[in-house]
């Protein structure tokens, strides 16, 4: 079992700071993959990425919420293109450093959103992202 990132990240990054088998890495390119991404191969699932997150985007993989109930004002956020995502978000990473995502939508109190199919692109992003080989 592994731990998902799922579309509520907002590249934030204190994940990686603090995974001591350095298996989480930002999404490039960012418009493509806009979140970080936890390789499943890698993870020894400690969960020490868990709490780190300010955006609560990181569960283990057995409990993705089906019907996650916004508290309201979150971002969730996708690949460019993805209708529906055309608010951009400004912010700033845990070190400071600004973060911009051109395809989110912010979630009003009390919507409910599934999650689950953000667990695909997690594994996805190891075979089909800019680090996948076919010779692999």
């Amino acid at each position: 079992m592994t731990h998902i990132i799922t579309s509520l990240c907002l590249r934030d990054g204190g994940c990686v700071t603090v995974c001591p088998v350095e298996c989480i890495v930002p999404g490039k390119p960012q418009e493509e993959w806009p979140w970080f991404y936890i390789d499943p191969d890698t993870c020894i699932d400690c969960g020490a990425c868990v709490p780190e997150c300010p955006y609560s985007a990181i569960f283990p993989e057995d409990e993705v919420p089906s019907a996650y109930k916004a508290k309201g004002g979150e971002y969730q956020s996708m690949p460019v293109g993805t209708p529906g995502f055309d608010t951009p978000y400004d912010g700033t990473n845990h070190e400071g450093e600004p973060v911009h995502l051109e395809a989110t939508r912010i979630l009003a109190a009390g919507e409910v959103v599934d999650l689950t199919p953000d667990i695909a692109e997690n594994p996805r992003y190891y075979k089909e992202g800019p680090g996948y080989s076919a010779m692999d």
